[in-house]
């Protein structure tokens, strides 16, 4: 079965940016429903779990195909959440670093320039989903929307940055004020973590 990636920080850890209950519901409630609703499904369809998870979203024909749109979207839901909880810290590794940083420089011109970017198209997301920093297939980086629980694995891209923009993620701190939610994301972000999400997929 697939399992959780462990949450490397308390839940109080992200304060005053993002509330301790918040990550208890959010991680606990939210994330491990839908690990626990892909795994229900995959048992009773006899699945042996060969694939990672991300290879899983390539190979989603081997389900019947009546299943195949509950499997994806529990399995967005976990792929998208155990990105969104790992590229966040307690550690202040809030600017780019590495391979990452020469890249984000090549293309943006500057790290402003790539996070003013960065919270405009999350700032334009309309509904419940994802912004996300992604390498593509000719290797450069952009930055993408998905609605709901896609991800970029399905269309080729590696996603190696994220901020969940469900409502739930926000919603007992910042109550509608979602912008003030996006630009707070930089101040806990780990570019650590995203850097050496960056480097192994080069």
């Amino acid at each position: 079965m697939y399992k959780l990636s462990p949450l490397l920080y308390k839940y109080n850890s992200l304060e005053p940016y993002i509330d301790s209950q918040t990550i208890d519901i959010h991680y606990n409630k939210h994330y491990k429903g839908y690990l626990d609703r892909l795994n229900n499904i995959l048992n009773d369809l006899g699945y042996d779990y060969s694939y990672s998870m991300e290879d899983l979203v390539n190979h989603i024909d081997i389900f019947p195909i009546e299943k195949r749109g509950d499997i994806l979207y529990n399995l967005g839901g976990v792929l998208n959440h155990s990105l969104y909880f790992n590229n966040m810290s307690p550690n202040y590794n809030t600017k780019p670093v590495g391979k990452l940083n020469d890249k984000i420089v090549d293309q943006y011109g500057s790290f402003d320039s790539f996070k003013n970017e960065f919270i405009k198209k999350a700032n334009s997301l309309i509904g419940s989903g994802y912004t996300f920093l992604v390498i593509k297939k000719d290797g450069n980086l952009d930055i993408v929307n998905m609605s709901n629980q896609e991800t970029p694995y399905t269309y080729d891209m590696i996603p190696i940055m994220t901020i969940d923009l469900w409502e739930h993620a926000y919603y007992l701190k910042y109550k509608n004020n979602r912008s003030k939610y996006i630009d707070n994301f930089f101040n806990i972000v780990d570019f650590k973590v995203i850097n050496d999400n960056y480097e192994k997929n080069l």
